[in-house]
């Protein structure tokens, strides 16, 4: 998020010259956690906001926000943390309202033309569910030793979670671009693996280029900590699209324009070295 953040920033003042920001911002995180970084974005967006409407001597407008995440998700946890979070940023007390919108993103958890600003930051790879397709006729596993896509799958196995990719995105994009105003901002940021050529041109959804251990049934069979029968009834909805799979969708679907995009290279185990001695 942090080294999103100047990205964040800039498509924000885009979005403010725009003229689309007055009154009250309604703005969604969907897939939001309920850690201490969750309320990060909404810190930077309402800074960021101040900052443009005082450089054009207005008063900001108040900022409704929205977190959403699958209903297990615990939401008291970030409720807990909001007499802080307005310590902190005293600004956000009287300007900005915090609730939360239990519902999956791929489905529809807010009215029509609602909300000016949609964020997602690290969801989108995760699947509405295990793709279809992964049991031969006869029942048995097509994707064996693997609980996602390696170098060992088969051609028909990717394809399957390419295809439950596009739906799910196709999905999320339409419902999206259902709740959102005219003139709204898409700003996504998620883990995706290069094109074939290993390069990515300009554009405006933001990818986090990420990785992330190989979890194969040998792996974690031979530590004993999991039976082989249970780790093989197990598939992971987990698929990591390429920039050209996500421009596709994008095009396909027709409700949002492609502006810009940005790769990130973060490594997901970073620190943990340090942080375990």
């Amino acid at each position: 998020m942090l080294k999103a953040k100047h990205i964040l920033e800039e498509s924000i003042i885009e979005l403010c010259n725009s003229g689309s920001l007055t009154g009250c911002i309604r703005m969604a995180d969907l897939g939001c956690s309920s850690g201490p970084n969750t309320l990060l974005l909404v810190k930077q967006t309402i800074e960021t906001v101040d900052l443009i409407c005082k450089k054009l001597n207005r008063e900001i407008p108040t900022l409704q926000v929205f977190m959403n995440d699958l209903p297990g998700n615990d939401f008291n946890a970030i409720f807990r943390s909001l007499p802080s979070f307005y310590e902190q940023l005293p600004l956000c007390k009287d300007k900005c309202y915090i609730a939360a919108m239990p519902g999956s993103f791929y489905g529809r958890p807010f009215p029509d033309r609602f909300l000016h600003f949609v964020h997602s930051s690290y969801s989108l790879h995760w699947r509405s569910q295990v793709p279809e397709g992964l049991r031969s006729e006869s029942g048995s596993r097509m994707n064996k030793g693997n609980i996602y896509i390696a170098k060992t799958s088969p051609p028909s196995v990717r394809q399957n979670y390419l295809d439950s990719f596009r739906k799910d995105f196709t999905l999320f994009l339409s419902f999206c671009s259902a709740e959102m105003v005219t003139g709204g901002l898409l700003f996504l940021t998620i883990v995706a693996t290069g094109d074939s050529d290993g390069h990515l041109n300009q554009g405006r959804i933001q990818h986090f280029k990420v990785g992330w251990p190989r979890l194969g049934s040998s792996n974690l069979n031979s530590t004993g900590l999991i039976e082989e029968s249970k780790l093989e009834s197990f598939d992971l909805p987990y698929y990591v699209p390429t920039m050209e799979e996500v421009r596709q969708v994008v095009g396909e679907e027709g409700s949002f324009e492609l502006h810009r995009h940005e790769t990130l290279g973060v490594a997901w185990d970073s620190g943990i070295n340090a942080s375990i001695n």
